[in-house]
């Protein structure tokens, strides 16, 4: 091929020197099929020599794919240093003998990897262990570590659809729609089985940033499509009672909770998020979220804790029986706002300028004025009075006379203490909205919580801690047993 490069990957080269032609002429015929290694010193070899790139987006593309094919052979070597090839092993207490050594595919992060790999078994109807697989920790029986953590926290963004065309895209691992699909599943089921033990483990390093001098507690919930919703039956339910058939039948409220920290000027300085699946009474996410505030007043007890909700009646039992003696409760303001805007309507009209006006005078005295709710209050007293027959103005006046206690915002803002529960909105949005209700997309709990917990956990910044704990419970301790035992048969 005279002085011209042996690889062509998308270029136009200049001739190498005849000291590199002649190097590269004899590391490449010490093997008849050169490795991705020596294909990649020698690609490297020509571009130090002055190669020049003709269609540079080819020569990216081509360069990357020797790059990861490097990258798959030393995954290859490492795991097959992993492997123990004897008579016998020892797992814990099980003693197991060989059964067969064979071929194994597994997902890196690079692309898929074969590995030749030794198999065990206790007894011949006993399902078989690789000591290289629990030594490596092998997730699943085919995910390296770091593949599948890579692969969870893109399920956790987006669809497994788009997470597949984004690894496709992106060259290296190219797992299936179909893969991505279940592993978020299968994961999910063993943090669940260690729930409680891994969030105090997670929780136990982390520290309440220093200049917080407020931590918020909310709770909210967001309506989620279910399968498992029976649409169809609560919709020949209404209309055999001769309700309303329209609206929201085959949906569950799934439910979000937040810890947030504010300094003493009121500014947010971090946020720890939590989801669940639907769940009677949200009992997981109120256990959850009464265990993150101990742990918090356990290392601050002298932080100020608020109470943040709208006006669902259940949250606010919660909250009073949680949070601590002389805690802060407050409804969210713009909660309240609604509310309040809902019973002008409908004493003067939901377009009318005399509404507009209302709402802005009386909108402003509820936040401003120490004694604006108890303005609302005679105000819309007023109007109940004035139109007595319409429900809407009763209905809002019952509501502000309930809460009122909890309608301080003035008291509140001028110590800087929230007065809105924005925080829990936001998660309502970006853990259950943005990623689960998607065009057409219905749920059932086990795959919407795998989905829920990866991505509360990226959003609070535990994701890597998280996953720590749990690819732990993959990899074991394996011993060779040198005793002369009789193999399995295969």
């Amino acid at each position: 091929m005279g002085g011209q490069s042996r690889i062509k990957m998308g270029v136009t080269t200049q001739p190498l020197s005849p000291g590199a032609q002649m190097e590269d002429c004899h590391m490449l015929a010490a093997n008849a099929t050169p490795s991705a290694l020596d294909l990649l010193v020698a690609r490297m070899r020509q571009l130090e020599a002055g190669d020049v790139v003709d269609d540079f987006a080819v020569f990216e593309d081509e360069f990357h794919k020797l790059v990861a094919a490097v990258e798959r052979d030393g995954v290859g070597l490492a795991l097959e240093a992993l492997d123990v090839d004897a008579r016998a092993i020892r797992v814990g207490d099980e003693l197991l003998r060989r059964s067969v050594r064979c071929e194994g595919v597994y997902e890196s992060r690079a692309g898929e990897v074969r590995v030749m790999r030794s198999l065990y078994r206790r007894k011949p109807e006993d399902a078989s262990v690789s000591p290289m697989e629990l030594r490596a920790g092998i997730v699943q029986g085919r995910w390296t570590p770091g593949a599948a953590s890579l692969a969870v926290w893109a399920v956790a963004h987006v669809t497994p659809t788009e997470a597949a065309e984004w690894f496709r895209r992106a060259g290296g691992m190219a797992p299936s729609r179909a893969s991505l699909d279940r592993l978020p599943k299968a994961l999910h089921a063993d943090w669940e089985e260690q729930r409680t033990r891994f969030e105090e483990c997670v929780r136990a390093v982390e520290e309440v940033p220093e200049a917080a001098t407020v931590v918020a507690v909310s709770l909210d919930g967001v309506m989620l499509a279910m399968k498992d919703g029976d649409r169809q039956g609560k919709r020949e339910a209404s209309r055999t009672a001769g309700k309303e058939t329209r609206g929201p039948a085959g949906y569950r409220e799934a439910a979000c909770g937040t810890l947030a920290f504010y300094d003493a000027a009121g500014e947010r300085l971090q946020t720890i998020v939590l989801g669940r699946m639907p769940e009677a009474t949200k009992r997981t996410l109120k256990q959850t979220l009464e265990d993150e505030l101990q742990h918090v007043l356990d290392q601050r007890p002298n932080l100020t804790v608020v109470g943040v909700a709208d006006g669902a009646h259940d949250n606010w039992a919660w909250l009073a029986d949680t949070l601590p003696a002389g805690s802060s409760q407050v409804v969210d303001f713009f909660h309240a706002a609604a509310h309040l805007e809902v019973a002008l309507q409908s004493a003067h009209g939901k377009a009318s300028p005399q509404t507009k006006a209302l709402f802005k005078t009386f909108r402003k005295k509820l936040l401003d004025d120490p004694n604006g709710v108890d303005k609302v209050i005679r105000a819309l007293a007023y109007r109940h009075r004035k139109h007595p027959r319409r429900k809407a103005i009763a209905r809002e006046l019952s509501y502000f006379r309930r809460y009122r206690e909890r309608m301080c915002y003035a008291e509140m803002r001028a110590k800087n203490l929230p007065v809105g529960s924005g925080v829990v909105e936001a998660a309502n949005k970006t853990l259950v909205t943005v990623r689960m209700k998607r065009a057409g997309a219905r749920w059932r709990n086990p795959g919407g919580q795998a989905v829920l917990t990866f991505r509360a956990l990226a959003k609070s910044d535990r994701f890597d801690r998280a996953w720590g704990l749990l690819a732990a419970i993959y990899r074991l301790p394996v011993a060779e047993f040198s005793a002369d035992v009789q193999p399995v048969a295969a």
